[in-house]
C-alpha cells in the first residue's frame, strides 16, 4: 500500500470533526496524526464519540500546541479544521506560520466560516466580529467541488452545508443561462446542522415533531452563495433564501425556484443538469423528486427538476455532515494531494436512518 498522509483535525469534540475522523479513519491513503480540542485535551476521542471506538481506541485528544509539533514532523499533511466560526482562522494561520518556518507542506480545507470570503470586510459585516487571519484571505479559494476543476490557490474553504447544497442547483441553471438571475430558495436541514453544542433550535422537544423557519431572508449562507455562484459563472445574481429547522438529525432538502429566461419543460432542465454533472462523482440526477434518506450519511446528492414553460423549480438533497463539510472538505483534499477525489467516499448511503 502507497505511503499514507499524515491528517490532522482541529476542533475535534464537533459533529464535522467526528465525521472526519470516521471518514479518515477508513481513508485507504491517510493517517490520524493528531486530533485538537481545546475542551478535551488529554481526553479519549471514543469518549466523544462511542461509535468510533472500534477504530480509534487509543486515539486521544490535545492541544493546539502539539498539533504544531506534530505537523512541524512531517514532511507533507492535510489538515482539516473543523473549529467553530471566528476562531478556526487564528488557528489555521498560527499552525501555517508554524509549517512555513519549519519548511514543511500543508494542505488545508476549512469547514468553518472564516475563509469562504474574499474580503474580510465582507466577513466582518456578515459574523459581526474582527477577522482572524485577514492576510491569509487570498490563500484560500471558497467553492464545491463540482464546480472548480482547476485550484489556483494552496488552500480550500469548503462551502456551508445549506450553501452547499443551494450551488448545486443553482450554478448549472445560471450556466446554461436557463434562468433569470434572481432566485429563490427555501430548504429544511436536520438538527446536527446546528452543531453538537445544546441550543433551544436543537433540544428534542422543541424540534421532535415540528417544521419552522428561521432568520428567513436573512441567513448567513445567502451572500456566500451569490459570491461562489458568480465565481462558478460570471453571473451575478440574487437570492432570497428562506432556511427552516426539520425534526430530524441528519440531511438536507432545498428548493430552488427561478423565472425561466426561455421557455423549457423539466425534461430540458433535466438534460441541462445531467450534462452539467455528467463526470461528477458524486452528484445524481433524476426525474422523481429527491429525498433525503436517499443520500444521509452519504457523500452523495440528488437532483431533480420541475418546468411549466414559466418557472423551474430544482430540488436538491444532501447529508448536511458529509457533502455539506467533512466529506466535501475529504473530496478537496483528495484532489489537493494528487488522488482521485473519490477516495475513501463512495460508500452508499445506508437508507432507512
Amino acid at each position: 500500500m502507497s505511503a499514507r498522509t499524515p491528517a490532522f483535525v482541529l476542533g475535534g469534540s464537533g459533529y464535522v470533526a467526528g465525521e472526519l475522523l470516521r471518514l479518515i479513519a477508513a481513508h485507504p491513503r491517510l493517517a490520524i496524526a493528531g486530533v485538537m480540542s481545546d475542551s478535551k485535551p488529554g481526553a479519549a476521542v471514543a469518549d466523544a464519540f462511542p461509535h468510533l471506538q472500534p477504530a480509534l481506541a487509543e486515539l486521544l485528544f490535545t492541544g493546539v500546541d502539539e498539533i504544531g509539533e506534530r505537523l512541524e514532523r512531517c514532511a507533507e499533511s492535510a489538515l482539516f479544521s473543523a473549529a467553530p466560526h471566528g476562531a478556526s482562522a487564528a488557528l489555521v494561520d498560527a499552525l501555517l506560520t508554524r509549517a512555513q518556518r519549519a519548511g514543511v507542506t500543508v494542505h488545508v480545507v476549512d469547514c468553518s466560516a472564516d475563509f469562504r470570503h474574499a474580503r474580510a470586510e465582507d466577513y466582518e459585516r456578515i459574523y459581526v466580529h474582527e477577522h482572524g487571519a485577514p492576510a491569509r484571505l487570498a490563500d484560500f479559494t471558497c467553492a464545491v467541488p463540482e464546480h472548480l476543476r482547476d485550484l489556483r490557490t494552496p488552500h480550500v474553504a469548503h462551502p456551508g452545508c445549506f450553501a452547499t447544497a443551494m450551488l448545486l442547483a443553482v450554478v448549472p441553471l445560471l450556466a446554461s443561462g436557463l434562468v433569470a438571475p434572481r432566485l429563490y430558495a427555501s430548504g429544511v436541514t436536520g438538527s446536527t446542522g446546528s452543531g453538537r453544542k445544546p441550543v433551544e433550535g436543537t433540544h428534542h422537544p422543541r424540534r421532535h415533531g415540528d417544521l419552522y423557519a428561521y432568520q428567513p431572508l436573512a441567513h448567513r449562507h445567502a451572500p456566500e452563495v451569490v459570491a461562489c455562484a458568480r465565481a462558478a459563472t460570471g453571473v451575478e445574481a440574487e437570492l432570497a433564501f428562506v432556511p427552516h429547522s426539520g425534526p430530524f438529525a441528519r440531511g438536507i432538502h432545498v428548493t430552488l425556484q427561478a423565472r425561466l429566461s426561455r421557455t423549457a419543460q423539466a425534461a430540458d432542465v433535466l438534460d441541462a443538469l445531467g450534462d452539467y454533472y455528467a463526470h461528477s462523482a458524486f452528484v445524481r440526477v433524476q426525474r422523481e423528486p429527491p429525498r433525503i434518506k436517499d443520500v444521509a450519511c452519504s457523500n452523495y446528492a440528488r437532483l431533480s427538476a420541475a418546468a411549466d414553460g414559466r418557472t423551474v423549480a430544482v430540488s436538491c438533497v444532501i447529508d448536511n455532515l458529509v457533502k455539506g463539510a467533512a466529506g466535501g472538505a475529504l473530496q478537496w483534499m483528495n484532489r489537493m494531494l494528487g488522488l482521485d477525489e473519490a477516495t475513501g467516499l463512495t460508500a452508499p448511503a445506508p437508507g432507512w436512518t
